[in-house]
């Protein structure tokens, strides 16, 4: 009966530790969870990243306008092969953006190039980064919906990333914004630019020049400006600027996550599509673009690589290894990091051997939201420049 009475205590007290220890668990389970929102929310990931991957596609968008000037009207312009009436049964088909349809005036075009390359400078140096951002996005979108088929893998990229970083807060770093001080004492260009930019939405609103979907998200993105000036100005310290800064760090984290998330995609697609083909599975692939003169830049080079098969099928397998390795390596930071070093020499290799430079700037740009902080950081001081430190930017525009 003793007995009995001791097992049944005892088996007791192992429950009652059980259930202690399963309420320790979620205790620890929530407290993980909550620190983790509270760092998505509280805080913008990666600042240097985002800074790099800003200064990367800005300045590649940029160089691009700039070398292709001379030709502008035929890629893009009224003298290209894509006419204006092609143009505009596409567009009016799957409702792409280009505000080049909303005249085949060719002073138009002149104004649309020119703010696209002010813009992208703007953009690299940080001036207003989260209205030149938009305005950005505004112009890669036009030049590329306006002939659809002028561009190559790295202008879809350009593309994609051009809207994504409308949603990050990149200029905490390496940027004039980082630079400029906060609440009234930040200028008046910021009202006159949002002034512009409204003016330039209201016009569209009222001349039916734009989809609906894409005059409510560019009158979002206008008031949501506002709002964050009018909190800079009269309420930097209090509830408003609060709500505002975690909507921007939730928004910032999102879209470095869809960055990092289409790295990744576009490198495993492109590995699993090399490797269905037989001339990527005998390793001969890389050998006949070096025969073509247009991917032959440096003729001599391309015959010295091509004459030896053992390179051109080291190279071939190499990169399907690589690219479809890379979605799998992010778990250990190492062998990350020695993949996205091979990836990007690989890319320089591309610009120089087959030319094709701005593709190559491109996906450098992309793979750089995996360089590590400390790599960034060393590279600064390497430059001559101090190590900065993150800074959120409160002005809206």
């Amino acid at each position: 009966m003793v007995d009995g009475v001791r097992r049944a205590r005892g088996a007791a007290g192992r429950a009652r530790g059980a259930a202690g220890g399963a309420r320790g668990a979620a205790g620890r389970t929530r407290g993980a969870a909550g620190r983790a929102l509270a760092k998505v929310t509280g805080q913008a990931l990666g600042p240097y990243q985002s800074a790099v991957v800003r200064i990367g596609f800005s300045a590649t968008w940029l160089f691009f306008l700039l070398w292709e000037f001379p030709h502008r009207h035929e890629l893009y312009g009224p003298d290209g092969p894509w006419s204006w009436e092609l143009a505009e049964r596409l567009i009016a088909s799957n409702d792409a953006f280009t505000v080049l349809m909303w005249s085949d005036s060719a002073v138009w075009f002149e104004i649309v190039y020119a703010v696209a390359v002010l813009s992208s400078a703007l953009l690299m140096l940080g001036w207003r980064t989260r209205a030149m951002s938009v305005v950005f996005m505004a112009g890669v979108l036009s030049l590329q919906n306006r002939s659809v088929f002028m561009g190559d893998g790295g202008d879809n990229v350009i593309h994609l990333m051009a809207m994504y970083l409308v949603l990050t807060r990149c200029a905490q770093v390496w940027s004039l914004d980082a630079r400029r001080p906060s609440g009234p004492s930040g200028g008046r260009s910021g009202p006159v630019l949002w002034a512009v930019l409204g003016a330039v939405l209201a016009y569209g609103a009222v001349a039916g020049r734009f989809t609906m979907g894409w005059l409510l998200a560019f009158a979002a993105v206008w008031v949501v400006l506002g709002l964050w000036w009018m909190a800079d100005r009269y309420e930097p310290e209090g509830e408003g600027r609060a709500v505002l800064d975690v909507l921007a760090n939730l928004l910032h984290n999102a879209g470095m996550l869809v960055i990092m998330a289409e790295v990744c995609l576009i490198y495993a697609t492109a590995g699993w599509y090399k490797i269905q083909g037989s001339r990527w599975q005998d390793g001969s692939a890389l050998y006949y673009p070096l025969g073509l003169d247009y991917f032959s830049p440096w003729p001599g080079l391309s015959a010295l690589l091509a004459s030896s098969g053992t390179v051109v099928m080291l190279l071939s397998y190499g990169t399907v290894a690589v690219q479809v390795a890379f979605p799998f390596t992010l778990f250990n930071r190492r062998i990350k990091n020695v993949l996205l070093a091979v990836m990007m020499l690989e890319h320089a290799g591309i610009a120089v051997l087959l030319g094709l430079p701005f593709f190559s700037l491109a996906m450098i740009a992309a793979d750089a939201v995996f360089l590590p902080t400390g790599f960034l950081l060393w590279l600064a001081r390497r430059g001559g420049g101090r190590t900065p430190r993150p800074r959120p930017v409160g002005s809206a525009v």
